[in-house]
């Protein structure tokens, strides 16, 4: 699967060229294992656990949802626009959204880990988004109309500037 991104040739004005990046399938045991499908794939069997009516992916979804997970490589190519054969959607995996939403559309891949060629290596290529209660603030209630604060507002703010 690539992305692709037009761009003029300096050859001719009128043909165009591609830039390419490259997305790469798991090849061996090891990047496999890396993956992250596995453990959101664990992750939405226990939420579809916890809510009732709902049931797991099922064994063809699965085999999909592993099929579609690609990681994204650094390297770039460039290539005449006739190369064109299809396009594919390939898109960061979003942690909010259900792993069907993926599964549902054709042709569109997903990926969270960047392969680095020269070390051979999978790194994580964004910060994680924490999603849940714990992480939310405790918004207080509202004042009454021509009700007083009776906090300090001292102790709630801190300055920045130095009077």
């Amino acid at each position: 699967a690539d992305k692709h991104q037009m761009a003029q040739s300096e050859d001719s004005p009128v043909a165009m060229k591609l830039k390419k990046i490259c997305l790469k399938t798991p090849v061996g045991e090891e990047q496999a294992a890396q993956a992250v499908l596995d453990p959101a794939l664990a992750a939405m069997e226990e939420e579809s656990s916890e809510l009732p009516g709902t049931d797991g992916l099922a064994p063809k979804q699965r085999h999909q949802a592993k099929h579609r997970e690609l990681f994204l490589s650094r390297h770039v190519e460039t290539l005449p626009a006739t190369h064109i054969r299809g396009k594919c959607t390939v898109t960061l995996l979003n942690e909010t959204e259900s792993l069907l939403s993926y599964l549902n559309k054709d042709d569109a891949f997903f990926y969270c880990l960047v392969f680095d060629p020269s070390q051979k290596t999978l790194l994580a290529d964004k910060g994680e988004i924490r999603v849940g209660s714990r992480y939310q603030t405790e918004v207080t209630n509202l004042l009454k109309e021509g009700e007083e604060d009776e906090r300090n507002s001292e102790d709630l703010e801190t300055s920045a500037t130095a009077r």
